[in-house]
């Protein structure tokens, strides 16, 4: 991950500011502000991730497509019959909802890759360890074992491979099977042994035994306080339009999209300023750099 002036903050500020986008993200369903979404954190899971990012996002492209034509297929309602298939109605109402819908799962991918990379379990534990020591223990664990079982998973593969044992483009089905069941076994395996091995490293430790204590490593600075009242007045306003109508969207059976133009603007400004905020620090993170830089 790159230098990010976001994570620098607060656990809490980090936290206000991706409930508010990933909550909106799923509640919003007008076209404009999804993509608003879609911009800003493609921005931001581009910044954290580099290329890895750009390979990541074109991955969706195909989920994306998926979605957008299968949800016409189970879904027949609308007024726009485009064609028809086994006296099924494919409509272009339910075309355009299954957009709004693949938009939205692109948008929470991106949202919690962000997330993932942001509040990491340090920050977790600060923010709950006192609330729930175990619960929050137990998901930071949880949210550690998988991405480090899908890289054991590639180490696998990788030395299964390099011995002559792993599975090429022309192998049957039948070889990927037993390939694939081999690599699971190992995973297993590893995974039992490694739970075996924190068990027992927590039990040297003295875990349970006494009632847990925790050290705060964050503070609340001067500029965390001012962005939680900066974001909270951003929401304040999103949370205003969108109930009195600003940001409506219906699709099914007919199209009913609010236009965003005259007061509805300041809403909208509002919710793409919020969601660019992590973006924005990291520019201004960037040019002043780029400032000290040119005075050396």
């Amino acid at each position: 991950m790159k230098d990010d002036a976001f994570s620098k903050l607060h656990p809490a500020v980090n936290l206000l500011f991706f409930i508010g986008a990933i909550c909106f993200g799923v509640l919003l369903q007008h076209p404009v502000y999804l993509l608003a979404g879609i911009f800003a954190s493609g921005v931001y899971y581009f910044f954290l991730n580099g290329r890895k990012g750009i390979k990541n996002i074109l991955l969706m492209i195909p989920l994306f497509m998926f979605v957008t034509f299968f949800n016409p297929v189970v879904n027949t309602r609308g007024m726009t019959v485009l064609f028809t298939y086994l006296d099924r109605p494919y409509t272009l109402e339910a075309l355009i909802y299954g957009v709004v819908v693949a938009a939205t799962f692109v948008l929470m991918l991106l949202w919690f890759g962000c997330y993932g990379k942001v509040l990491t379990g340090d920050k977790f534990t600060c923010l709950f360890g006192n609330l729930a020591p175990s619960l929050s223990l137990l998901l930071v664990m949880v949210f550690r074992m998988i991405p480090n079982l899908l890289q054991k998973a590639k180490q696998i593969i990788g030395v299964r491979s390099s011995i002559g044992k792993g599975t090429a483009e022309k192998s049957s089905i039948k070889d990927k099977l037993n390939s694939g069941m081999t690599v699971i076994g190992v995973l297993t395996s590893w995974a039992l042994e490694g739970s075996i091995t924190t068990s027992d490293s927590m039990r040297s430790r003295g875990y349970g035994t006494t009632k847990r204590t925790s050290f705060m490593v964050y503070r609340m600075t001067k500029t965390d306080w001012v962005l939680t009242l900066i974001m909270l007045l951003l929401l304040g306003i999103v949370v205003f339009f969108a109930a009195n109508g600003g940001m409506n969207a219906e699709f099914l059976p007919e199209r009913n999209i609010t236009p965003i133009n005259g007061f509805n603007v300041i809403g909208f400004i509002a919710y793409l300023g919020y969601l660019m905020i992590p973006t924005i620090l990291n520019v201004k993170e960037v040019i002043q750099w780029n400032i000290s830089e040119s005075k050396i």
